[in-house]
């Protein structure tokens, strides 16, 4: 990514949507220095208003080019379905804008790619909006990696339970197109897993899935177990359902429990954002870090997130997650579903995806 941003000083944002998500994002500006609300936009204006008076947002408007027109912001943040992504991200790369886009990105992998494509002839940044690899304790985890302390490592688990999945009101009152979606917990969920599976073990080979839906209320999956193959020789495991809950006084802080195993010993993960290490043959202590915020989405990840992308674009570098290496993740989740209405492995070497009947299964 070569472009850099051309206002030195006071960071201009403009964000696109108003939605439950929207407030996380907001915040992570809100609270860096140097950052600027110059707009929201949202089809609901009251709904806008009332976010934009929380954080200081200075215009709400309600259509997009004249939002990017009015206030000529240095980057645009889209958080909103993906069905709108194609439209919205037209008008950014028409203006020349770097653009953080949320996940899921555009409504299928070939939307995706020609997104992607888009942005790179108009030689516009564009990020994938994908923050789980951003919240403290897997970028500790990536730090212990790194200064040696798990060794070579051979496995990951991580065991998915918010909670927040079970009857008929499930999502209503958070995110109710989550009923509707006719890819649920892959699409919304497990993506962050193959995102920060990749961000801590490496490339993935191959993969196996079997996907279930276990709430009738809603259309698509929400239980599944999919295992990794890494190019490392090492193995994972994403076992995951949403309708039960794992020991935690927030079960969406970390959304679940993690392992991850090295020759040195296994670090863990628990419900309370805390990571505690067994050396091999040894006794489990706490590791101290500084886990974040309590009441912020994540620890402060989408504020990470942000902070990130605005110092690699001053620096002229390319920050993670570009929707250019997005792709292989967005081709991984298309194996899990291909693994699952195949009932086999699926190498991603020679993967192509294609058309496949949404699930049926209960």
């Amino acid at each position: 990514m070569n472009a850099v941003m051309a206002n030195p000083g006071r960071k201009r944002i403009a964000v696109v949507g108003a939605g439950f998500f929207s407030q996380f994002h907001l915040e992570g500006w809100y609270q860096l220095p140097g950052v600027e609300l110059v707009g929201l936009c949202d089809s609901d204006p009251q709904r806008a208003a009332a976010l934009a008076k929380r954080f200081n947002v200075s215009q709400v408007f309600t259509d997009v080019a004249q939002m990017l027109d009015v206030t000529k912001p240095d980057l645009v943040d889209v958080v909103t379905p993906p069905a709108s992504h194609a439209q919205i991200l037209n008008s950014a790369f028409q203006r020349c804008l770097p653009v953080i886009c949320q996940k899921p990105f555009g409504v299928d992998y070939s939307q995706a790619v020609a997104m992607t494509h888009q942005a790179a002839v108009a030689c516009v940044p564009l990020v994938v909006h994908e923050n789980f690899r951003f919240m403290p304790w897997f970028r500790e985890a990536r730090r212990l990696i790194d200064a040696g302390v798990l060794g070579a490592l051979h496995s990951i688990s991580f065991r998915l339970r918010p909670g927040d999945g079970q009857g008929a009101n499930a999502y209503l009152d958070r995110q109710p197109y989550f009923q509707t979606m006719p890819r649920l917990l892959v699409v919304e969920t497990a993506i962050h897993f193959i995102d920060t599976f990749r961000y801590l073990m490496g490339e993935v080979d191959g993969v196996y899935a079997r996907l279930r839906q276990l709430n009738p209320a809603i259309k698509g999956e929400d239980a599944g177990l999919i295992t990794f193959d890494f190019a490392s020789g090492a193995a994972g495991l994403f076992d995951g359902n949403r309708l039960n809950d794992h020991v935690a006084s927030n079960p969406r802080r970390t959304m679940g429990e993690m392992w991850l195993e090295g020759f040195n010993g296994v670090l863990r993960l628990d419900g309370e954002a805390r990571l505690w290490f067994k050396p091999h043959h040894g006794a489990e202590v706490e590791h101290q870090f500084a886990s974040g915020a309590d009441l912020s989405f994540g620890g402060g990840a989408c504020g990470a997130l942000q902070a990130h992308v605005l110092q690699c674009l001053a620096e002229g570098c390319e920050p993670e997650n570009t929707a250019s290496s997005y792709l292989r993740n967005l081709l991984i989740q298309e194996a899990i579903y291909a693994s699952h209405h195949s009932s086999k492995r699926i190498e991603m070497l020679g993967f192509q995806p294609s058309a496949l009947p949404y699930l049926t299964i209960h």
